[in-house]
């Protein structure tokens, strides 16, 4: 059962009348959490509308995608199988344990294997099988996140704020956007070239100026966690009690405070952050590094 997610004001972040608040979708469900239903929901409809049995979809060791996708898959009714971006070590993360406990099938591959998508589906087709982009990229993932914004009166807002993955929530966000609003993505990737343009394909061309990628705020590339974000998200948590991820929702915020402070920001704008779940992540850090 999903719940319907809240509005959380920040008021640490509140500065120079600026006003920040954070859609927190990692408590709309316990598994399912933050925009993975969202990118989901209209992926499991279709499969299921095709007479699929099983879902197929990609990712890393640490994917929150399969995790989600593992359960969403089981409560529909549906088989799930996950191809794993490197060769299964002597014990498996958190994130693929959860997912293979969910009933997920796990196949490693090397990762020169995982890079020809094309050859993976070619080589695993079966009838009923149905395939998901990593991460739900694609329309249906799109469509699927443009939804976020149905749950919230989203007018007051003059900025929306999300992290970039795949760009799929981005994407979804960004096609939502009323002609004051702006759309700012804050990569969790680093000197990827090609991320712009995976959110604005999906969107048409009069409305990619409301949208700006932040790329510095990623602290050494993909989930690098250095001991000065950690030491950021246990001060976030004394401030605002607001838990967030080493991937995604920590680099986020720091990158919104730093915005603020740098006076990218104007006197009056309303700031809405979009948190996108992921808290999973955290169970490859040592117990207790974390004070959530």
């Amino acid at each position: 059962m999903l719940q319907k997610p809240r509005i959380q004001a920040l008021k640490s972040f509140t500065k120079n009348h600026i006003c920040t608040d954070i859609l927190r979708l990692d408590e709309i469900h316990p598994v399912i959490s933050g925009n993975k239903w969202y990118k989901l929901r209209y992926y499991l409809e279709d499969a299921l509308m095709h007479g699929a049995r099983e879902i197929a979809s990609f990712g890393g060791a640490y994917s929150n995608h399969l995790v989600a996708l593992a359960l969403a898959s089981k409560e529909a009714g549906l088989s799930a199988i996950g191809f794993i971006r490197g060769e299964a070590g002597p014990i498996a993360s958190p994130t693929l344990s959860a997912a293979k406990e969910y009933g997920m099938q796990l196949v490693y591959l090397t990762r020169e294997q995982y890079q020809d998508k094309a050859a993976i589906k070619k080589a695993y087709e079966t009838k009923g099988r149905y395939f998901v982009s990593e991460g739900g990229y694609g329309n249906l993932g799109v469509q699927g996140a443009a939804k976020i914004m149905e749950e919230i009166d989203p007018s007051p807002y003059t900025h929306i704020v999300c992290s970039v993955g795949s760009g799929t929530m981005a994407a979804g966000l960004l096609t939502t956007l009323a002609a004051h609003q702006q759309l700012i993505g804050i990569s969790s990737q680093k000197n990827n070239p090609t991320l712009k343009n995976a959110v604005l394909q999906f969107c048409s061309p009069e409305i990619h100026g409301q949208f700006e990628l932040e790329e510095n705020f990623h602290f050494g590339g993909f989930a690098k966690h250095p001991p000065t974000l950690l030491q950021y998200m246990r001060e976030l948590w004394i401030r605002e009690s607001l838990p967030t991820d080493i991937v995604y929702t920590s680099k986020l915020c720091f990158g919104v405070e730093q915005m603020i402070a740098t006076n990218r920001f104007k006197t009056g704008n309303k700031i809405l952050i979009i948190h996108s779940g992921g808290l999973q992540g955290n169970h490859s850090l040592k117990k207790g590094l974390l004070p959530f």
